[in-house]
């Protein structure tokens, strides 16, 4: 009968274990994957950024020399991510093949124009800043017109503000409630030696021997599902990277190493702070009140 009851109370703590670490485990994955988010949310937003293109359409007369000036100084200056020149003929012969028609021989001469096919670095895809650059393009009376998507560089700006914004505050309420559901559990696990520790406390165990080894082993647990979280925020990582190697989130080794680092130490101090109070409130009450 006895072996039977200690079968029964070692599946049992067993289990309170196990539920301790999968939640520590499931709240910090979240919020490292959000961390993650948070630290790299203005280089994936350069990225989409970076994405939209601006074409420069040259006038007729313009000079092959006159091509590789313009070229050459746009080169200099630090909005420039990269640069291609497309000659009127491969743009006639590239529209040719999407429309499937020869409409240079119809039209007895090529109606297109030379231009360059730019990408601006994302800090200078904004409103303000792309307009200025596009007005400065249009000062060279080669250049005929400047061409870029103004409603998707408005959408792309606002959405990033407003998915950043929403992601702090879905942080932060993860976070309180990474607080709750840890604190829960971790109650839980010392609930169920409530009566061992009183019973210590009688004997005249002092408060802090009494609750060492309880945070002790909860932050124990703590570090399990944060190990373990810290590998399945990686292995999203990776797989982020792997369709989105432009990101290079993987050799972002300073934004693992922060999220890494924070996740360890939110899973220690939110069990240290949960196991503490948990076991205080035991000890401050009265034998007859753990009934």
């Amino acid at each position: 009968m006895s072996k039977s009851y200690e079968r029964f109370q070692k599946r049992r703590l067993i289990s309170s274990y196990f539920s301790v670490v999968l939640s520590i485990f499931l709240v910090l994955f979240l919020l490292g994957s959000l961390g993650m988010f948070v630290i790299n949310a203005e280089k994936i937003s350069n990225t989409f950024k970076e994405n939209i293109p601006m074409t420069i359409f040259f006038k007729d007369e313009v000079k092959e020399t006159d091509l590789e000036k313009i070229q050459s100084e746009i080169k200099e200056h630090a909005y420039l991510k990269d640069l291609k020149f497309v000659h009127k003929d491969s743009a006639a012969v590239e529209h040719q093949q999407t429309i499937g028609e020869n409409f240079v021989h119809f039209l007895g001469y090529n109606p297109l124009q030379h231009s360059f096919d730019i990408h601006l670095n994302g800090a200078y895809v904004q409103k303000d800043s792309i307009k200025n650059i596009e007005l400065t393009f249009k000062e060279n009376p080669l250049v005929d017109d400047v061409i870029y998507d103004q409603e998707l560089v408005t959408l792309v700006n606002d959405n990033v503000e407003k998915v950043t914004f929403w992601v702090l505050i879905v942080s932060a309420a993860f976070a309180l409630i990474s607080m709750l559901l840890i604190n829960s559990s971790l109650r839980l696990s010392v609930y169920s030696n409530r009566f061992i520790i009183k019973t210590m406390q009688m004997v005249g165990a002092t408060k802090s021997f009494i609750r060492r080894p309880f945070v002790w082993r909860s932050i124990k647990l703590g570090l399990i599902g944060a190990g373990l979280a810290i590998i399945a925020v990686l292995a999203l990582t990776s797989y982020v990277d792997k369709h989105l190697p432009t990101l290079g989130l993987m050799k972002d080794y300073k934004s693992i190493g922060i999220v890494s680092i924070g996740i360890l130490i939110v899973g220690i101090i939110i069990t240290w702070i949960s196991t503490y109070f948990a076991t205080q409130r035991f000890l401050n009450l009265k034998s007859d009140d753990l009934y």
